[in-house]
């Protein structure tokens, strides 16, 4: 009986910790993963989740072809290209080989051009910025980098990525466009290769939106347009399942992904915050205009620019103001 009524008060005191240890673990099943960065903010926080990345298993870049049927399928099983929503190709009978037009082949896109960094391991194969696309799209973007515009150089079919000058502030040079849906989706991707590899960014080509900084090598227009990208177009689904996917192939992750927001954090409005892995505050604050919704008319909606998209709920995911309140559309 003594012995008994030990073991009870024995588990009663375990309890808590037990409890502790259970819910002290990060988002998405990634447990303790990013656990040495809990404290920290800003610039220190940017280096620790450097130090928690940096280091994965590097494939092969024929390993791509297979580790794409796991990170980019679709419902359907088809390839799940970012480039084009034109396209219904077939993993493995479609891949590579010779193309005329949009929808002949899908090959393996750096979305972060390896020209930038020429060639260098293990930014070559890394897969959290190779992505499968259209072969006739990948090549009419080049190695342009992402940007705005009005796509008057080169449009894919419906519309859905664009090729020309650029419109964003701070840029006029030629810019690829991707679709409003996957803007996020390359943001983070972007925010993912300035942190793995902070010790090396500052030594690749590209002028047009690198400058010499490890802490924020994107120069400032990139980096504006990124965050408000990022912002716009929420983590979806289908990158929280390519994150795990990614993870199951090289062993790292793309914190960018398992903590929305996580920009705001080291580069933005909470980088004074300290950033935390197991009670993580996604930011909330939204910088936006106010409208006077009774002088345009109570109907309408806007972006997060002030420009009127029509009377409609928009059918691109984003934030909106709709009767003088933001409006998120998943």
């Amino acid at each position: 009986m003594k012995n008994s009524n030990l073991k009870c008060w024995g588990l009663l005191l375990l309890l808590p910790f037990l409890t502790l240890s259970l819910f002290a673990q990060g988002p998405n099943n990634s447990g303790t993963y990013y656990k040495s960065a809990d404290g920290l903010k800003g610039k220190a926080l940017k280096t620790a989740m450097f130090n928690i990345i940096k280091t994965h298993k590097q494939l092969t870049y024929k390993q791509l072809w297979s580790a794409f049927k796991t990170t980019d399928k679709r419902a359907d099983g088809k390839v799940w290209d970012m480039y084009s929503n034109a396209t219904n190709f077939t993993f493995g009978t479609d891949q590579a080989g010779n193309y005329n037009k949009e929808g002949d082949v899908y090959n393996r896109e750096h979305s972060f051009p390896k020209s930038w960094f020429k060639e260098a391991t293990p930014m070559y194969t890394d897969l959290v910025h190779l992505v499968p696309t259209d072969a006739y799209v990948n090549n009419r973007r080049g190695n342009y980098p992402f940007g705005e515009t009005k796509g008057e150089t080169y449009k894919s079919k419906n519309g859905f990525s664009k090729l020309g000058s650029c419109t964003y502030p701070g840029y006029t040079g030629v810019v690829f466009e991707p679709n409003d849906e996957y803007k996020g989706d390359f943001a983070r991707i972007y925010f993912y290769m300035a942190t793995a590899y902070e010790d090396k960014i500052t030594g690749w080509s590209q002028s047009a939106i690198l400058q010499k900084d490890s802490y924020q090598p994107y120069k400032d227009w990139q980096q504006k347009m990124l965050m408000e990208w990022s912002e716009k177009d929420a983590v979806s689904q289908k990158e929280i399942d390519r994150n795990a996917g990614i993870y199951s192939w090289q062993n790292n992750r793309n914190p960018f992904v398992d903590y929305p927001g996580l920009e705001e954090y080291i580069w933005g409005s909470k980088k004074d915050v300290p950033f935390s892995y197991d009670h993580y505050q996604t930011p909330t604050s939204v910088t936006f205009i106010t409208v006077d919704t009774k002088s345009i008319g109570s109907d309408d909606w806007y972006n997060m620019n002030g420009q009127k998209v029509g009377k409609s709920k928009p059918s691109h995911k984003g934030v909106y103001i709709h009767k003088g309140k933001k409006v998120v559309v998943e």
